[in-house]
């Protein structure tokens, strides 16, 4: 059985986010689409919150502080949503919702 190995690692050169979708270009030239329903805390997040982003290291992962979410970009490429419980999206969202 073959596995597959990345030669370099992938690395977002940029962002951009839109109320349904989440775009990361990355350095090799390809970009991803990913579905915001994959991200729950982007998802409920206002256009502004969502804006907020920064890159980590070279670009190994995007991290939204206001919303305690980071992504990293191999996670991405492999297809994996959020691992978050919704358990623990409850708390974070009724959280919000009572600083609002």
């Amino acid at each position: 059985m073959t596995t597959l190995t990345l030669e370099t690692e992938p690395l977002a050169v940029q962002i951009s986010v839109t109320d349904e979708k989440l775009i990361v270009d990355l350095v090799d030239g390809r970009s991803l689409v990913i579905p915001l329903s994959w991200y729950p805390r982007l998802l409920h997040a206002s256009p502004e919150e969502r804006q907020n982003w920064q890159l980590l290291g070279d670009g190994y992962a995007i991290e939204w502080v206001d919303l305690d979410e980071h992504i990293g970009i191999e996670g991405l490429l492999a297809g994996r949503p959020s691992g978050e419980s919704h358990r623990s999206f409850e708390r974070w969202l009724a959280g919000r919702n009572t600083s609002l």
